[in-house]
Order: C-alpha cells, then structure tokens, then sequence
C-alpha cells in the first residue's frame, strides 16, 4: 500500500486552487518549503509528476487531473469525519459563473447558502459559459452556473430558473418609439455583441439565424455592463440579459424592442462532473438552490 498522507492530498488541491505552490502554503497556514515538500513527496510516492513546470508556474498535467477528483473526495470525506456531525458542511466551495450570474444574479445564487454556511469559504469565478464549462470539466470548479444550452457526456446539467434577453436601443432611437416591429427592421443595424463562447452571444445568434440575416459587428465587449454603456453612448444596438438593463430601462435611457420573431427565452442551469463526490458542502449548496429551482417544463 502506497503511504500517502491526507495532507499530501490536501496541499496538492490547494495548489490546484490556488494556482501556485506560495498562494496554496499560505491558505494551508503552511511554510513553502513545507508545501514543496508535501507534493515533492506525494510525486515520489506516485512514482509521477502531477504538474508540468515552466517559467515558475504549474500546470496540471493528464495524470494529475486523473488524481485530483479523487483527492478532493478524499480530504472531503475526512475532513466530514472530524466534524461533531460526521456530515457537516465544511472547507472550500469552488464556483463558476457565467457573467449574466455572476454580475446581476449572484445574490441568488450565494445569498442563501452564504448565510446558512459562513464557516464554508465560497470561491466564485465569473467567465463567460464556456470557460465555466472547462473548470466543471477539469475540476477547478466543483459546481458551475451558466446560461444557454452547453452540454457535456461528463457534466451533470441541473435546470435552475428562467432568463430572457432582450434586444435594447437607445431611448432616442427611431425604433424604440415603434409598438410594432418586423424582423426587417433589425437588418442593417449596427450590433454591439458579446465574444465568441459566451451563451447570451450564442443564443442571439441562433434565434437571428434567418430572420435577421448577416450581423452588421460594429463591436465585440466581454462584459455585458460595457454593452449597455456602449448603447447608451450611441454606438450601436445589442441583445442583453433583462436582468442586466433593468436600471437603464428604468430610468429612461434605454428601451427594451418588443421581438416576438426573436426567440430569447432561455434558462440557467448547474454543473456538476458526473464523477465529483458530492459531499456535505455541495449538497448543502445544490438544497440551497433546489428550494427555489423552478421544476422543468
């Protein structure tokens, strides 16, 4: 039998998370050299590196992406044992979010469990859904939230509540004082639209495929608050979450089009690996969201 230490376990997921052998021996109230040595040995008694090295960063390779699922299980499970409980929530919970949850939801998504576990430390990552998608896929990220349809064989897709995007002018454009609108009267208008792998980007472009012909791309934002802002300043009409043009709607200087040619409803979901232990934390976290997830139709 191989003697490997839960704390070997535990320093390796650390540096995973925290990106760097000082960061993690720091979270761990660790030395460095001391972290150093854990993995060094975890390493020898594998017989295998777990990381590849270069320009004074790590990069987890295949094999340590093999390991890592397991020792999170590992030091998840004993770390549940040492509790009063046996199967209290404990430790760290990593977090993906897309930007439209991560900037305008977030709330929802953390407020309940935040409250209920303050003796749990939330990571949240915001990124657009595909980056989200590759945490959940190599375990950076135990649980990931996003809008749209991604999907993967080895992810869990978990529905959680409805969204909308709505396409969004200026209040002095000619088109925000029509009642009704035609597909035709988007074309040839100038678009300010999200980057490639961004699910709200993705949507729009489906539900346009046809009706709206070839998009006019006057510029691409990764931050939907920066569309907005773009908007306003005149430069072009866009397609954005209703949760993040709420405010500019509400004090006059945007205008949500009524499309009912466009469909735009779409829904957020969870990730979760298929192959990730579920243990006392990211359950409390999934019951956290279940008493609200609305039920699919």
């Amino acid at each position: 039998m191989i003697a490997i230490s839960p704390r070997q376990l535990e320093v390796f997921a650390a540096i995973v998370d925290a990106g760097s052998v000082r960061a993690a021996a720091g979270q761990l109230g660790l030395s460095q050299p001391a972290a150093s040595m854990a993995l060094a040995e975890l390493e020898r008694l594998l017989g295998t590196p777990l990381f590849d090295r270069g320009r004074q960063r790590l990069r987890l390779n295949e094999r340590g992406r093999a390991l890592l699922p397991r020792a999170r299980e590992i030091v998840e499970r004993l770390r549940e044992l040492g509790t009063l409980a046996g199967d209290a929530p404990a430790g760290t919970l990593a977090v993906g979010a897309s930007n439209t949850v991560g900037n305008y939801l977030v709330g929802d998504l953390l407020g309940e469990f935040i409250a209920a576990q303050p003796q749990v430390k939330v990571r949240l990552r915001v990124a657009n859904s595909a980056q989200v998608l590759a945490g959940v896929l190599d375990f950076r990220l135990d649980v990931g939230c996003i809008e749209g349809p991604l999907e993967h064989a080895e992810v869990e897709r978990i529905d959680w509540r409805r969204d909308e995007l709505k396409v969004c002018v200026r209040a002095d454009d000619p088109l925000a004082r029509r009642r009704r609108l035609r597909a035709d009267d988007l074309r040839g208008r100038r678009w300010i639209l999200r980057e490639t792998g961004s699910a709200t980007r993705s949507l729009f472009e489906e539900a346009g495929r046809g009706a709206l012909g070839p998009l006019d791309v006057a510029l691409e934002l990764g931050q939907s608050e920066a569309i907005k802002q773009a908007v306003i300043a005149g430069l072009g009409i866009a397609c954005l979450p209703a949760v993040a043009i709420g405010d500019a709607i509400a004090n006059g200087r945007l205008v949500a089009l009524h499309t009912p040619f466009l469909a735009l409803e779409r829904r957020l979901a969870l990730l979760v690996h298929r192959t990730r232990w579920r243990g006392a934390t990211l359950r409390a976290f999934l019951g956290s969201l279940g008493k609200r997830r609305e039920s699919k139709d």
